[in-house]
C-alpha cells in the first residue's frame, strides 16, 4: 500500500482528499515506477473538475491527480522495449495512474531514461512543460532575429518556452502578472506587465499597447499560454494569424491561428532531457512541496500565483 492525492467525484478543490492504494499492476506497454518528484499542471485541476473528458476515460474513482513523474522503474509490463528494472526514468502517466503517489504506472512509450546528470526534479518538469516548448516553437519555426510573444509567460510552460526561444536567438517578449517580472527577465525576457492578473484589471487597448510599444510593427510569432479573452487580446499582434500558437484554447483556430501540435514520444522526451542537460531548456522550478502538501502545490497553479514549475517531491 502507499499513499496518493486524488478526487472520488469531479468538482472543485473541496472533492480532493488523500487515501492509500495498492500499487498499481503495470498493462501492457505499462512501467511501475516509484515517483521520486510528480509535476503539476493546470491540466491537473481542469482533469478533477471533469472539463477534459477525452482524457478521463472511463476510469474507476478514486483518480490520483497528476500526469506527469520521474522516478525509478519497479516492474515491466508485457511488450514493453528499451527500459529495465532500476532504470531512473521520466515521463507520462497516459493511461490513468496519476502521479501524485508514491507508485504509479507510465505508458512505456511515453517514457525515457533520466540522463546521467539531470536533476530528477528538472526530469519530473520536462514531459509537459520542456515537450511542448519545444513543439511550440518547433510549429512555429521562426528564424533566429525574430520577434516572439510568450503571453502568460510567468508558469512553468511560458518560462521554459521562453529560455528556449532566447537560446535560438529569439527577441522575446513575455506577457504576465507583476509578480512574474523578475524570473521572466532574468532569462532575457522583454516583459509587458498588466497589473494584478491574467483576467482582471487590465484592458485590451492597454496590453496591446504595451506591447507595441516593443513591436511596433507587430511580432512574428506568438506562443499564448493563457487563452479565453486573453488570447484574444494579443492574437491581433502577430504578422499573420497562422503564426499564432495555443497550447490550451482550440478557440484559437477561430482567430486563424493553430493549437500546438504535441509529440509526446520517446525520442521527444529524450531531446528535451538533453537541451536541458545540456542548459539550453532548464526549467524554472518555482516552489517544490512534499507530497503532504500537494494540496497547497496544486492550488498555486489553479489559482495562477505559481511563478515557474511547481513540482511535488514524493520520495
Amino acid at each position: 500500500m502507499g499513499q496518493a492525492w486524488g478526487f472520488r467525484r469531479f468538482g472543485g478543490p473541496e472533492v480532493q482528499e488523500f487515501f492509500d492504494r495498492p500499487d498499481p499492476a503495470p498493462g501492457s506497454g505499462e512501467v511501475l515506477i516509484r515517483v521520486g518528484v510528480a509535476g503539476v499542471n493546470p491540466l491537473d485541476h481542469l482533469l478533477r473538475a471533469g472539463l477534459v473528458p477525452g482524457l478521463d476515460g472511463r476510469r474507476p474513482f478514486p483518480r490520483v491527480l497528476g500526469m506527469e513523474a520521474a522516478g525509478t522503474v519497479l516492474a515491466l509490463g508485457e511488450d514493453v522495449d528499451g527500459l529495465q528494472v532500476g532504470d531512473a526514468v521520466f515521463g507520462f502517466a497516459l493511461t490513468g495512474g496519476g502521479t501524485y503517489a508514491e507508485t504509479t504506472v507510465l505508458s512505456a512509450v511515453n517514457t525515457a531514461r533520466v540522463p546521467a546528470g539531470l536533476p530528477v526534479t528538472v526530469a519530473a518538469t520536462l514531459p509537459v512543460a520542456g515537450t511542448t516548448a519545444v513543439d511550440a516553437l518547433d510549429q512555429l519555426g521562426l528564424p533566429a532575429g525574430a520577434t516572439i510573444l510568450v503571453n502568460g509567460v510567468g508558469g512553468g510552460v511560458g518560462l521554459a518556452v521562453a529560455r528556449l526561444a532566447v537560446a535560438r536567438g529569439l527577441r522575446v517578449l513575455g506577457t504576465g502578472s507583476a509578480a512574474k517580472r523578475e524570473q521572466a527577465e532574468a532569462i532575457g525576457v522583454r516583459f509587458a506587465d498588466y497589473t494584478a492578473d491574467y483576467t482582471a484589471d487590465y484592458t485590451a487597448e492597454d496590453v496591446a499597447a504595451v506591447v507595441r510599444e516593443e513591436a511596433p510593427d507587430g511580432v512574428d510569432g506568438i506562443v499564448d499560454l493563457v487563452g479565453g479573452t486573453s488570447l484574444r487580446t494579443v492574437a491581433p499582434l502577430a504578422r499573420e494569424p497562422r503564426d499564432v500558437i495555443a497550447v490550451g484554447d482550440p478557440s484559437v483556430a477561430e482567430l486563424g491561428g493553430r493549437s500546438v501540435e504535441r509529440r509526446l514520444d520517446r525520442e521527444n522526451l529524450a531531446r528535451a532531457a538533453q537541451l536541458a542537460l545540456d542548459g539550453v531548456l532548464a526549467p524554472v522550478v518555482g516552489a517544490v512541496h512534499p507530497l503532504s502538501d500537494a494540496p497547497a502545490a496544486l492550488a498555486a497553479v489553479e489559482n495562477g500565483h505559481a511563478a515557474g514549475k511547481v513540482v511535488i517531491k514524493v520520495t
